[in-house]
């Protein structure tokens, strides 16, 4: 049982900070974005570059590594849509009358050209380990993707915790796309699927016969599709989630949820 251990605490503390690091490189002053996203980019080039360097590596070592690259990779695009760099052609409020899937489209204007982004990294982390054996990069990133549309879709559909404080001022405008509701029709399936990933992605890693670097690949995956599934949680449960990252947002406690308030979310 030691096995999985290790990979499943290294997921946890890699997620936990990577976050609460992309918390506070976005709540910095924007005069300081453009270096962050410099940084971020040479980050990127490394990260890409390690795919392919492990791209045949099925040593555990190899699993950590590629694990760890699609994280950077998608820190990359969280950072340069949470700081403006890649958003949509009309990162703008959408109008009061707008309803249904007009506002629907309203919300993919916002980020259209980060949503192009996401899929661009996923094809390149795709060509980079294309026939090889390693592929928990890519199963990494695409797991990341997949909940990260679903969380967008939930907010936009409707949940209780809106979690504002994460919102850096330049996207106040973003509240007029979130709903506040007790239950969407989507939340439901998304945690199902979320959970039956987790107990599938467990069980394969749990398995007497499974070789080491699919015990760690596995356990990696398992662990953050629990997390994501948790961080879908923690849209509709009373649960203090902003707290895991007080440490990253300075002086944001009050003043993110009155931006939702005046930018005018959707209530139930």
């Amino acid at each position: 049982m030691s096995g999985p251990v290790a990979p499943a605490l290294y997921a946890v503390l890699l997620w936990w900070s990577a976050t609460g690091l992309v918390l506070v490189l976005q709540h910095l002053p924007r005069r300081t974005h453009a270096r962050s996203m410099i940084a971020a980019s040479a980050a990127l080039a490394g990260a890409l570059w390690a795919i392919r360097a492990v791209a045949d590596d099925d040593s555990e070592a190899g699993a950590y590594i590629g694990f760890t690259a699609a994280i950077v990779v998608w820190g990359w695009q969280e950072m340069s849509y949470y700081m403006g760099f890649v958003s949509g052609p009309k990162p703008a409020a959408c109008a009061p009358n707008l309803r249904g899937f007009d506002r629907f489209l309203a919300a993919l204007a916002t980020s259209l050209w980060h949503d192009f982004a996401i899929l661009a990294g996923g094809l390149a982390i795709l060509c980079l380990s294309w026939g090889q054996g390693n592929r928990v990069a890519l199963w990494t990133y695409a797991l990341l993707a997949l909940m990260n549309a679903s969380a967008r879709l939930n907010l936009f559909l409707g949940v209780r915790n809106l979690n504002a404080e994460f919102l850096p001022p330049h996207l106040g405008y973003l509240a007029c796309y979130l709903t506040r509701r007790p239950m969407n029709p989507l939340f439901p399936l998304s945690v199902t699927l979320g959970t039956a990933l987790v107990v599938v992605l467990a069980r394969g890693a749990l398995e007497d016969q499974a070789e080491p670097q699919a015990v760690i690949g596995l356990t990696l995956l398992a662990t953050l599709a629990a997390l994501a599934t948790l961080e879908h949680w923690f849209l509709m449960l009373p649960l203090p989630s902003a707290a895991l990252w007080t440490w990253s947002l300075p002086g944001r406690d009050a003043a993110a949820p009155a931006e939702i308030r005046e930018t005018g979310a959707r209530p139930e």
